[in-house]
């Protein structure tokens, strides 16, 4: 079905060509928003009929003409009909749309794969912790999303770097050091003497403990052997910075995630990567000094208003503080970024991040380093709700304030998690209900996938042990009896899967593979109901176990882009 699309797409070309020579259009097929009218559609009529001033269904007539004259036409189309004001459906030939099946056999895990963005690199940032804490479910959200998008950039082509960039020095680290050094002079939330905004939950005295018993900590990007001296403020930080990076590391571990890199920000401070930042703005002449502050003229790249890059008494700052403000390191990262010769670049951030876009933009357009206006993209997420008995749960005891990610993987599972937080579209917000990922029905869509591909194999055992048939035969089999209405459905679904992926990495959007894997087990759901698949005729079930084979192969597909298992059983 893809070979035949790809030969109709430049028979359609040529038609073009000879109807409107010099058109200047990319022509391309569309699928019809109602199954009835066609497999194919085609509306390049109308985008000619103004530039040539001519009615476009008398363009249509003239376009169907020169179609039915391709070789690619006459073999694989069996009608064109023109439609409303020069719409061009096209009905395939049974043997075009039964092709799918053979293609998905044949090419298996790597069905739906393209070459086309090869040789580009993109990378894309997400989670992006500070570790000041576990992870909670906004980063499992990012994770979910980050991981998917990472998979889906993968399956068109390109060059994926996965990066994870955190804070190991601001103001956070510090509270974080003075919240356990207050637990190991024997403090604890709520006594006289606790720090003021000092981190309460368990994990603080866990990091205390482990100080003192004079610990190694090793994470995926350090290591560090605690003092045990209670008074060795500097010994704290690093020593908990390194326990929740070897925590957060676990939690990670747990979801299937890994990163290539990970990015520290007092690498952009040590490495004089800001304050070359800030020099290359100033003599591009895109600041200007006022009430004792720098500023950016970032109105002059759409922003709403100027913004402060370094505020007015920065002299009055205790040491090793920055005058900066938050989104000036982030320029100088990105600008770190482009160095790095990425073609593209996606950040994974909560919706929180919102106003930071137009800046960090901006920042990078006056910095006059060539980067694309637009670059680099965004995916911004809203919060997670978690529901559990019908009650919000709004407070893990590990963490004192927030539901931990590892929480969610621990009430239900890795999978459920990952398709739950994949499943809706990162700017809507999300209640995760625990008691539905626990359901075993048709309303937890993660079982309802899953299951189709567990009974889909169920089928595939019983063909192979009633018939004692070989499932590697099965790209040769004879399609021609698949003609049932729920067969023709099946198979476009299959043959859908590609461009969806395109489309998926394209938009970033990883929810659309989630709303594919949901259609397709319905699909094949209700084919289950309305057919039987082993029959007394060998070539029926042949051909209709072939065509099970295929979606078995596609589910798998789709679900490991989303990083979530097939089970053969369940």
């Amino acid at each position: 079905m893809i070979r035949i699309q790809q030969a109709l797409g430049q028979a359609l070309a040529a038609a073009l060509d000879h109807v409107s020579p010099g058109h200047g259009l990319s022509p391309a097929f569309e699928k019809p928003k109602q199954a009835a009218h066609g497999d194919l559609a085609v509306t390049v009529a109308m985008q000619l009929a103004r530039p040539l001033k001519k009615n476009p269904r008398e363009l249509a007539t003239a376009l169907v003409a020169a179609l039915q004259a391709q070789p690619a036409v006459a073999e694989w189309v069996e009608a064109l009909e023109i439609a409303g004001p020069g719409f061009i459906n096209l009905r395939l030939k049974a043997a075009a749309r039964q092709a799918v099946v053979g293609e998905v056999l044949a090419a298996g895990e790597a069905f739906g794969r393209s070459a086309d963005a090869a040789g580009r690199k993109v990378l894309v940032e997400f989670v992006s912790a500070n570790p000041t804490g576990p992870l909670h479910v906004g980063h499992g959200r990012q994770a979910a999303l980050g991981d998917a998008l990472c998979n889906l950039y993968a399956s068109q082509g390109w060059q994926v770097q996965r990066e994870f960039y955190y804070n190991d020095a601001g103001v956070q680290i510090a509270t974080l050091a003075i919240s356990t050094q207050a637990r190991l002079r024997g403090l604890k939330p709520g006594d006289a003497g606790w720090p003021e905004n000092a981190y309460n939950g368990d994990y603080i005295a866990d990091i205390a403990a482990d100080f003192l018993a004079k610990k190694t900590v090793t994470a995926d990007d350090r290591a560090f052997t605690a003092s045990g001296d209670p008074e060795d403020l500097d010994g704290i930080r690093q020593f908990a910075v390194a326990y929740l990076r070897h925590e957060q590391d676990l939690d990670l571990q747990a979801f299937g995630v890994r990163f290539d890199h990970y990015f520290l920000e007092s690498s952009l401070y040590s490495g004089g990567k800001v304050e070359a930042t800030v020099q290359r703005l100033i003599e591009a002449g895109k600041t200007y000094e006022q009430d004792g502050a720098l500023w950016l003229r970032s109105t002059d790249y759409g922003d709403d208003k100027d913004r402060v890059m370094r505020k007015s008494g920065a002299e009055a700052l205790p040491p090793g503080a920055s005058p900066y403000t938050y989104f000036v390191p982030d320029v100088a990262y990105h600008l770190e970024k482009w160095g790095r010769g990425f073609d593209k670049a996606v950040n994974i951030q909560g919706s929180d991040h919102h106003g930071t876009i137009a800046r960090v933009r901006a920042g990078l357009q006056a910095a006059g380093a060539g980067i694309p206006q637009g670059w680099p993209d965004y995916v911004l997420h809203k919060m997670v709700t978690v529901m559990k008995g019908g009650e919000e749960v709004k407070i893990s005891k590990r963490a004192g304030s927030y539901v931990t990610l590892r929480d969610l993987i621990e009430w239900t599972s890795r999978d459920a998690v990952r398709f739950f937080l994949i499943s809706r579209k990162a700017d809507t917000e999300f209640v995760f209900d625990v008691d539905l990922a626990l359901q075993a029905n048709d309303e937890n869509p993660v079982f309802y996938v899953q299951y189709a591909h567990a009974r889909l194999h169920s089928v595939l055992r019983q063909w192979v042990e009633q018939t004692g048939g070989a499932l590697d035969t099965l790209p040769q089999a004879d399609l021609g009896p698949l003609t049932a209405p729920t067969e023709q459905t099946l198979l476009g679904k299959l043959a859908d899967f590609p461009a969806m992926l395109a489309g998926a990495a394209r938009d970033l959007a990883p929810h659309d593979v989630a709303f594919y894997l949901r259609d397709l087990a319905g699909a094949f759901h209700s084919y289950y109901a309305a057919e039987r698949f082993l029959t007394e005729d060998p070539f029926l079930s042949r051909a209709r176990i072939a065509l099970l084979a295929a979606t078995a192969q596609v589910l798998r597909n789709g679900l490991a882009v989303l990083g979530v298992s097939a089970p053969e059983k369940m």
